[in-house]
């Protein structure tokens, strides 16, 4: 027993004891050694929630750990995160990010209870998803340019969904309204399930926002889509004509998903996790199952997901200026 020790030896047994309670919490080789949480910092249903779940899934499959997705909606996606920033940094804890949160909203806050660059190491950037232009069936449109002249003839009459203020759905069509001299409303959602359910339902008329919500819809007829918001055709609906092609030259909003960890978690486990999940990502089912809801897998590594993240702070401060935007 310790108690028999010289305290010497004693000492240096119960060093050894908490040292191989660390090991067997925080290093990689033991990790994960119990259920791992992603926040989703928006409703069940939307491109961030519909991307975790099944990396969450093929998480749990191959480390044989229950993943939990937690999803925690609201503040533009601030709550998500501040609960994220503020998580044991241990690897048990991750964020899922988007360009939103993570680099729009610090340009367009001016009081965050986090810092993006300060408070989360990226783990790596998971997926991207070109934006789609849907409108309401009733509405007597086929074509963005169509909506541009109903826009005019009626300013102020039409309104638009988005997930959230400062959304790449809000930026997006912020653009739109600039470029084609349009007044739409905003109104914005606590994510992006909600938004669609009001724009099927009516009450608002159009919406940019990912392909993986709006596809189905378009496919079932319960929404009409007046083009896609890249420079290309998307992998995922190639027969969908390009906002580019239809009268919008040189119009792209693209959205990407990535997944984010404290700061301070150790970079063996975020390595070993980027790693596992970049595995997951490129494995040809997965690709499949990611393109047939309008994801194209990505997969990069932790520095290259980190600088990525850095670029494009700086590309959406600008575009924050230059429309003017603030919090609603």
């Amino acid at each position: 027993m310790i108690s028999r020790m010289h305290p010497v030896l004693a000492s240096v047994v119960l060093g050894l004891g908490f040292s191989n309670h660390a090991v067997a919490q925080g290093t990689p080789g033991t990790y994960p050694a119990k259920s791992i949480r992603i926040i989703v910092p928006f409703t069940p249903g939307g491109p961030a929630d519909m991307s975790a779940r099944p990396i969450g899934q093929g998480l749990t499959e191959s480390w044989g750990q229950q993943v939990i997705i937690d999803n925690r909606p609201g503040g533009s996606g601030n709550i998500g995160a501040e609960l994220a920033a503020k998580s044991a940094p241990d690897g048990y804890t991750l964020l899922v990010a988007t360009p939103g949160i993570i680099a729009v909203n610090p340009s367009l806050y001016s009081k965050l209870t986090f810092d993006t660059l300060r408070d989360f190491a990226g783990v790596t950037n998971t997926a991207t998803t070109a934006s789609i232009m849907v409108v309401h069936p009733s509405l007597p449109v086929q074509s963005v340019r169509d909506l541009i002249r109903i826009a005019r003839a009626r300013p102020g009459q039409l309104s638009y969904a988005t997930p959230g203020n400062g959304s790449a759905s809000h930026l997006g069509t912020e653009m739109f309204k600039n470029i084609a001299n349009v007044d739409i409303v905003h109104v914005p959602y606590k994510g992006a399930a909600p938004g669609i359910i009001d724009l099927i339902g009516g009450h608002v008329q159009l919406m940019i926002i990912g392909m993986p919500v709006a596809l189905p819809h378009v496919r079932s007829g319960k929404l009409k889509s007046l083009g896609v918001a890249s420079l290309k055709r998307s992998l995922a609906a190639p027969e969908l004509p390009t906002l580019n092609e239809s009268g919008l030259p040189g119009f792209e909003v693209l959205n990407w998903i990535g997944l984010v960890v404290p700061a301070k978690t150790p970079q063996g486990i975020v390595s070993k996790l980027s790693a596992e999940i970049r595995g997951i990502l490129h494995k040809p089912d997965m690709k499949e199952r990611l393109l047939a809801q309008g994801f194209e897998a990505v997969g990069n590594t932790p520095g290259e997901f980190d600088a990525y993240i850095r670029s494009e702070i700086v590309k959406w401060s600008k575009v924050v200026k230059q429309a003017g935007i603030k919090p609603d």
